[in-house]
């Protein structure tokens, strides 16, 4: 059986939670023989900082019932603020990497986190769309890349080549001098001296 993600790689595992098939690369181990994709092992580590929240509310319930106190506490304020920041960060895995509202992403200084971003976000365009690749990067958007209209000119910062024998290839369009260029593919990434000119 091949990998969801990577349909040339032998599948190796099948994820615990949502079942696909996962080669040797795309396992997450959170914990000793437990086997996740990544968005399943991101879900499965914000649901067990939710579980040590309700624990630990639970052991300071025991421990203070001779005690009378107001039903709305600052600790039931602070519960339900956490709750709400983990409902946002399982839609912000679900749906796509959305930025928090009011964030600004500094595409001159994070340069290349942008671009494992975008390759995140094509890895999620193939899963969702029976393995194919998208055309160009502004087809991720907004379903698995959100950017606004004025940040989506950004995407021009990277090298997007549809390839037929390696799915694709993904690189910055103009690394820095003396940087070495990094280019992502769904084999892996590997890095390349600059060349004047791009890739």
């Amino acid at each position: 059986m091949k990998c969801k993600n990577h349909p040339k790689k032998e599948a190796v595992q099948f994820c615990a939670s949502c079942g696909i098939p996962i080669c040797e690369e795309c396992i997450e181990e959170p914990a000793p023989g437990q086997y996740y994709c990544f968005q399943c092992a991101m879900l499965q580590t914000v649901s067990v900082v939710g579980s040590s929240i309700a624990d630990k509310r639970t052991k300071a319930g025991e421990k203070k019932l001779t005690k009378k106190r107001d039903p709305w506490g600052p600790f039931q304020y602070f519960l339900i603020v956490s709750s709400v920041l983990i409902a946002v960060m399982w839609g912000v895995i679900i749906f796509g990497g959305q930025k928090a509202p009011g964030q600004k992403i500094d595409f001159a200084n994070q340069e290349r986190a942008f671009l494992f971003m975008v390759d995140s976000s094509i890895k999620r365009y193939a899963h969702y769309e029976g393995n194919k690749y998208p055309e160009k990067l502004t087809d991720l958007v907004p379903r698995y890349l959100r950017l606004s209209d004025d940040d989506i000119i950004q995407l021009n910062r990277f090298n997007y080549i549809k390839d037929p024998q390696t799915g694709y290839q993904l690189s910055l369009a103009n690394p820095k001098q003396g940087e070495m260029n990094i280019i992502i593919s769904p084999k892996g990434i590997r890095y390349e001296a600059r060349i004047e000119g791009g890739v």
